[in-house]
């Protein structure tokens, strides 16, 4: 139970400072907005993974706990709980700045902080989110290898690659790679991004099953070697 309740407190924070600065901060095309919104999202991503690391490992992201599974390093039914978790934590963080925004200067129709892409973009969008989430889940499975890994400095690594995946994804669609982080957001602001989430939640488990694939290729090369 402390592991589930770790990671939707997790996620929690991660699409509450993530997503928050986007609103609060502006996450326009201007360098200094993609900066401070993808730093928010990859600090979010370190704090949380010294935080609570040593009790649940830190997924907070269903595309990282589906990569876990994959990779046979949870069994499947700890794997759903932590998904469960993870849907949970992202409502409560989108109700959070709900609460905020609609509460001070900011309309309600501005308190969600949920990923888009423009018409006609799908196609891009879709590669955008498999490609990055890929990239991402398969530094989140090296580094955190018992054998391969980067031991104390696995959540720098993860949380810096975060960072760099915001930078260039942003553009695109917003930046998901984590199907939970744009759960809560799109039910707050319905229409559009609800309609577009389909692609957040397919796209980045398309991509975690991807790296599982390629880290039990890599990994496999590593051992005969040794």
């Amino acid at each position: 139970m402390k592991k589930f309740l770790a990671e939707a407190l997790g996620t929690m924070v991660l699409v509450l400072m993530g997503c928050g600065s986007a609103i609060f901060f502006g996450c326009t095309a201007g360098t200094a907005q993609v900066l401070a919104v993808a730093f928010a999202f990859g600090l979010s991503v370190i704090g949380m993974a010294y935080c609570i690391g040593g009790i649940s490992g830190c997924h907070i992201n269903p595309a990282i706990t589906l990569g876990v599974w994959l990779s046979k390093r949870m069994p499947g039914k700890e794997a759903l709980g932590y998904m469960v978790a993870q849907f949970i934590g992202a409502l409560v963080g989108s109700s959070i700045i709900y609460l905020l925004t609609s509460t001070g200067s900011y309309g309600p129709s501005t308190a969600t902080g949920a990923n888009s892409f423009a018409p006609g973009q799908i196609g891009q969008a879709f590669i955008a989110e498999v490609v990055f989430t890929f990239i991402f889940v398969l530094v989140v499975l090296g580094s955190t290898d018992s054998k391969k890994g980067a031991g104390n400095l696995a959540g720098l690594a993860i949380g810096l690659t975060l960072v760099l995946v915001h930078i260039v994804c942003i553009p695109i669609t917003g930046t998901s790679v984590n199907p939970a982080r744009s759960f809560g957001p799109a039910i707050f602001q319905g229409g559009e991004a609800l309609s577009q989430l389909w692609l957040f939640v397919v796209a980045p488990m398309a991509g975690a099953i991807l790296s599982a694939g390629v880290w039990k290729i890599l990994s496999s090369d590593n051992d005969q070697k040794a």
